[in-house]
């Protein structure tokens, strides 16, 4: 359980660096016109990923939750990879990058490495992340209840994001 509690504070540590990253790109968006969209789900976003970092520990911790290196370690490669992903996004997207929806005037969509690919690649991390993290030591309730809850909040924020960026009607 101590290294799942580290795993578990590293992953915390790094939206704290995450959430940095993007205060910072938020200013360089509003210096340039920028627009922010969707903002009234955001703090539903901000709990329910607080939630999924708290669940995970009290899941484990208070359910006795045992490791089981079949899945467990499997889910932490895919942890692992969900983190590569996502900063792949924030170094493909540069300053653009935000956990904000804010649309810079006139610059065009990024069609570089994982955009290349995918429309929204960032998501997939979220998604594979929010499963992986509590599987990892066997956390199921937690896993379930975030994959269902951010699949409720990702229509929203696809919706919002799709149409502030000219993919989709609004």
């Amino acid at each position: 359980m101590p290294s799942y509690t580290l795993l578990v504070l590293l992953v915390a540590f790094e939206r704290v660096i995450e959430l940095n990253t993007a205060r910072r790109n938020a200013a360089w968006s509003f210096d340039r016109g920028g627009r922010e969209h969707g903002s009234g789900h955001y703090p539903v976003m901000v709990l329910l990923h607080t939630g999924l970092l708290a669940g995970c520990l009290a899941e484990v911790h208070y359910g006795g939750r045992p490791f089981v290196a079949a899945l467990g370690w499997p889910m932490l490669a895919l942890v692992v990879a969900s983190q590569i992903l996502r900063w792949w996004c924030v170094f493909a997207l540069g300053p653009r990058w935000n956990t904000r929806v804010i649309v810079v005037p006139d610059l065009p969509l990024v069609d570089r490495g994982p955009y290349r690919l995918m429309r929204h690649p960032n998501y997939l991390a979220v998604v594979v992340e929010g499963a992986a993290l509590p599987l990892v030591h066997g956390a199921w309730i937690t896993a379930l209840c975030f994959t269902l809850a951010n699949a409720q909040l990702l229509k929203v924020r696809l919706r919002c994001e799709n149409a502030a960026l000219g993919l989709a009607p609004a």
